[in-house]
């Protein structure tokens, strides 16, 4: 059973996707280059390759990037492809600044952390009004999973 989900939000989703097309298109751009220099490029191929990577990185974020975050359950955290924590084994959950967002962190017993995928917030579209109460939340649950109170 799922006690809670924390997903990107759409705009996060959106964003990255857009983020990681435009990277694309600007990877592509460099490596079409070449073609300029020893071959006459079909006309259609410079707004292929500028406007296709990005589109294509906005329909991955809608498709993919709502799905990646984290899970709790009653036996412990799982995050993105990892396995699941036990609740024995957190012994902090803190919200911390990492570049520009501030993530959640967990840290296990054996001294080393993980940072989860999901709740995160940003500047500009990586924003997540709703961060503190995701925060509080996740802190709840912990908290009712190490010491008592949840079933």
């Amino acid at each position: 059973m799922e006690a809670a989900s924390f997903r990107p939000t759409r705009q996060q989703a959106l964003a990255r996707g857009l983020y990681l097309g435009a990277l694309t298109a600007l990877l592509s751009l460099v490596v079409a280059l070449p073609a300029v220099i020893f071959a006459e490029p079909p006309p259609w191929l410079w707004p292929a390759l500028v406007v296709g990577p990005p589109a294509a990185g906005l329909l991955g974020g809608v498709l993919v990037g709502r799905r990646s975050g984290t899970e709790i359950t009653a036996r412990g955290i799982r995050t993105a492809a990892r396995a699941v924590e036990p609740w024995s084994r957190v012994v902090d959950l803190r919200a911390e600044r990492r570049g520009a967002r501030t993530v959640v962190s967990v840290y296990l017993d054996s001294g080393a952390s993980m940072q989860l995928a999901a709740p995160y917030s940003g500047e500009f579209f990586a924003a997540d009004p709703q961060f503190e109460r995701k925060v509080f939340a996740l802190s709840h649950l912990w908290r009712s999973h190490r010491f008592g109170g949840v079933p």
